[in-house]
């Protein structure tokens, strides 16, 4: 099974706290403000905080609208970004690859490399989630090198353990264990929080890669 979607993190502001309920209230009311009174700065940068703190607590329905009213301003890469995240999220993932090409599109002309591996991430979890895997390992290996380059240790294991599941799943057993040696070993490098859960994983594949190799 995939790991799922990531957040561009570096990119984007910091979310509101998910406990402050009345603060994103008010927070949403000023967004709302914002789109009627035409003043496309403000929507932005409120829409994509709140839209952060409601994706984290899975309120894709109201991601969804609050992306669309900000989208009605012009372009804007986090509300594309949040709205194909939503979209995805709630079955709709020919949607959300629309959603991704264009957020995609907006930080390869902005120069933003870590909102770009961010998004190719995505967009190969949505091609996971549809069965292609093909596209999938496309956009994750994509993705990857850019990851490194920015030096999102986070990201590439995200990214390497989402590869490392399409070939278990493929049957290639020496692809799957090479992915989870890198994942692994940049864990250990982070004190990385599954660490002993991915360790253990590196050791069942392990397993199950010799046990093929074993005559009959």
């Amino acid at each position: 099974m995939a790991r799922g979607m990531e957040d561009p993190e570096p990119t984007r502001s910091r979310p509101l706290a998910v406990p402050a309920t009345t603060t994103i209230a008010r927070h949403a009311e000023v967004h709302r403000l914002a789109v009627a009174g035409r003043e496309p700065e403000i929507a932005r940068s409120i829409g994509t905080r709140v839209c952060q703190a409601w994706l984290s607590i899975s309120r894709f329905a109201a991601v969804e609208a609050m992306a669309t009213a900000t989208l009605t301003l012009g372009p804007d890469v986090d509300a594309f970004y949040d709205r194909g995240w939503a979209r995805a999220a709630t079955g709709r993932p020919w949607l959300a690859l629309e959603d991704y090409q264009q957020a995609l599109a907006l930080h390869q002309q902005a120069g933003n490399r870590a909102g770009e591996a961010a998004t190719l991430n995505n967009i190969g979890h949505t091609y996971h989630g549809l069965g292609d895997r093909q596209k999938a390992l496309d956009h994750y290996r994509e993705a990857l090198p850019i990851q490194r380059e920015v030096g999102n240790s986070a990201g590439e294991i995200h990214t390497r353990y989402n590869i490392a599941m399409i070939h278990h799943a493929g049957g290639d057993l020496d692809q799957a264990v090479q992915q989870f040696e890198h994942i692994v070993e940049l864990e250990r490098q982070v004190d990385h929080p599954n660490l002993e859960d991915d360790t253990a994983i590196l050791e069942h594949f392990r397993r199950e890669h010799a046990e093929t190799r074993e005559p009959t």
